[in-house]
């Protein structure tokens, strides 16, 4: 027994008499038993369904003798030995030597082997090869081995793990991830519910083009398909949202189905699934990760010499070019300023782009549409050509149907897609900018937009402080937009909800410097914002471009309510993030469009806790404002401090 490794794992205090107790030796399952003045420790599964021995209990038979019995089936073992009473088995539990020292209890085990490299190692070790940095989930019994190899990436300094309370926050949050630096982050699930719960989160990275990565548990391989517990289809379940949904079986060549699983969603900007069979993710494999060398190809693409010699003639002619930035052109703003700069076109944004062209530039033109400014609005009623770049043409931006328009984009069917536009063009948004600008000018006695801008923003400015005038039961959101712009670094990154607290966003605060805002744009979600700031304060761990960056999220009591608990999530990684929440106790924006629809409103109304307590109880900042005369001092306030912090204002629904 001198060569067995010998691991303490209580005290003979803790276990009484005639009982039975679950213990771990290392990473070994044990069923401690103290029975008839003796000391037994055997494996503690169960041979039927590997149910915990150690959760059962010691009982007396029908012919008088004591068994263990297991929890889950009843099945009995000899508490000393460990062996059946027959017809179960033809061998008993193994048996691990124990010793009492000092009244200190230790078990046994043979020095540990090396540990056998397994098929979820291989396909761990290829994400990471692919530059996969951070995983958001929940560890659980179908994604143990998995789980096990994410571990270990993470003890290598190769990963970052974030457990969260609900995997639809894992999921807004990789897709917020993706949407902030175009490469995945994933996340981690169970089978059945576990993976379900990813759906809603996934189907908003897929409408807005963010690169995700779906880990999911399955049942072991042997139970597909019969109904055993958790199973459900998931490559069918995933089909619809994703670019790739696969299963890992135990023949899959793993390391290249983990590189095409990562290259599309890295190449298509979309969604790739792994689905993991429990017994599949531990098997032995001997095969290299793969890398990413030689796999993908640059992504600029040039349009053709004669729509850049057409979009310069059109451009060169107009008196009051507009260009509309949408979130498409977010890789190539440098580009894009410089050529609006040359023929001094105004630029407004889409919402999902609002920031790309800060408001602050003296061609900024605020967000176009139902969550913009009235300068956007009139440069675009006045506009003799409009060029859109990397916009949508959705219908909550409104984009007029000029006669005289300009369409850029990667995505071909992006392309005159609601109706047909003067000049579609192929490209990369930076690479057409960069070829039409030698060949553009500003035609002689053209209107100084520059200056016609800086008028139309000081209009602006005075309706909004004149809306300060209005009162009602709560703060004006236009004062917390107003004062969190002009505080907010230039370099942070917002995640916003859905909801009034949304649309005042868009429309009061003024961004500057190159702030980025994410939200989920075309599938509208509540709930997203605080989840989505998680993500975003993950890249700021992970890349270089945003190290050092603040992450502020903004939602109403509406769309907090939705993830609550991942507030704790953040006090348990140190997250910092400001999370602005406007409180008017009711689903405003619902109540709204009941009464522009001529509905009653009805089942709007909310019973909140004090938010601010709730993330003081969680272990963050929390800061209740109920005056105009705080609002200044709690967002710094709340700015400042390292870690997660929520101020909540307490606003009038009718004020937005």
């Amino acid at each position: 027994m001198s060569d067995l490794d010998w691991i303490s794992v209580g005290h003979v205090d803790d276990l009484p008499e005639g009982r039975v107790k679950t213990v771990t030796a290392r990473t070994t399952s044990i069923c401690l038993v103290h029975f008839d003045g003796q000391w037994a420790a055997m494996d503690n599964h169960c041979p039927h369904q590997k149910g915990p021995l150690g959760e059962g209990s010691i009982e007396k038979g029908v012919d008088d003798k004591c068994w263990i019995r297991c929890p889950w089936h009843g099945w009995d073992f000899d508490p000393l030995t460990g062996a059946p009473p027959g017809g179960h088995e033809d061998t008993g539990q193994k048996l691990f030597d124990v010793e009492i020292r000092d009244g200190e209890i230790f078990v046994g085990l043979e020095p540990e082997p090396p540990r056998t490299r397994t098929v979820t190692d291989v396909m761990v070790d290829t994400m990471t090869n692919w530059g996969l940095q951070s995983v958001f989930g929940m560890v659980g019994h179908s994604n143990l081995g998995l789980a096990e190899s994410i571990r270990l990436a993470v003890g290598d300094g190769k990963l970052k793990y974030y457990g969260i309370r609900h995997e639809g926050a894992a999921a807004f949050a990789i897709s917020a991830y993706g949407k902030l630096t175009g490469e995945p982050a994933a996340a981690l699930t169970i089978a059945g519910p576990g993976a379900t719960n990813l759906l809603t989160g996934m189907w908003d990275a897929k409408v807005d083009r963010a690169p995700v990565l779906a880990l999911t548990g399955q049942v072991q391989t042997q139970v597909f398909g019969p109904g055993a517990f958790q199973d459900i289809d998931l490559k069918s379940a995933f089909q619809a949202v994703s670019a790739f949904s696969q299963p890992v079986l135990s023949s899959s060549n793993h390391a290249e189905l983990t590189s095409l699983a990562m290259k599309n969603a890295l190449i298509h900007q979309d969604v790739a699934h792994l689905i993991f069979p429990d017994d599949v993710q531990t098997l032995p494999s001997e095969q290299p990760a793969a890398l990413p060398e030689g796999r993908v190809a640059a992504a600029t693409v040039r349009p053709g010499a004669a729509e850049i010699a057409q979009a310069a003639e059109m451009l060169s002619a107009a008196e009051r070019p507009m260009i509309v930035v949408g979130h498409g052109a977010v890789h190539a703003m440098d580009a894009v300023k410089a050529l609006a700069e040359k023929i001094g076109a105004p630029v407004v944004t889409t919402f999902k782009a609002k920031g790309l062209m800060p408001d602050d530039h003296p061609l900024g033109a605020g967000v176009l549409g139902r969550s913009g400014t009235p300068i956007a609005s009139w440069f675009m009623n006045e506009a003799d050509v409009l060029l859109a770049l990397g916009a949508s043409f959705s219908n909550h931006t409104g984009i007029a149907r000029k006669e005289n328009i300009i369409q850029v984009d990667y995505d071909r069917m992006q392309l005159g897609k609601f109706h047909g536009v003067k000049l579609p063009v192929w490209g990369e948004i930076g690479a057409f900018c960069d070829a039409v600008l030698p060949a553009v000018s500003k035609p002689a006695g053209a209107p100084d937009l520059v200056a016609e801008n800086a008028e139309r923003w000081a209009i602006w400015r005075a309706e909004k402080a004149a809306r300060l005038a209005e009162t009602g039961s709560g703060l004006h959101s236009f004062a917390i937009f107003e004062a969190l712009g002009q505080i907010a670094p230039e370099d942070a990154i917002f995640a916003v909800d859905v909801g009034n607290n949304t649309y005042s966003f868009g429309r009061y605060l003024e961004t500057k410097g190159h702030q980025r805002v994410l939200m989920s744009g075309y599938l509208g979600s509540i709930g997203y914002g605080f989840p989505a700031a998680m993500g975003a304060w993950a890249a700021t761990q992970d890349k270089d471009a945003f190290k050092g960056r603040k992450v502020i999220s903004i939602s109403g009591d509406g769309g907090f309510g939705q993830y609550p608990m991942e507030f704790t999530t953040a006090v348990k990684y140190g997250m910092d993030i400001t999370h602005i929440l406007l409180h008017n106790g009711e689903l405003g924006k619902i109540s709204k469009e009941q009464r522009s629809g001529e509905w009653p409103v009805w089942e709007t109304s909310l019973v909140n806790p004090s938010f601010a307590a709730f993330a003081r109880l969680c272990g963050g900042h929390g800061h209740k404002v109920t005056g105009a005369d705080d609002i200044d001092a709690a967002i710094t306030q709340a700015l400042a401090h390292n870690g997660p912090a929520l101020v909540e204002f307490m606003t009038d629904a009718e004020l937005v």
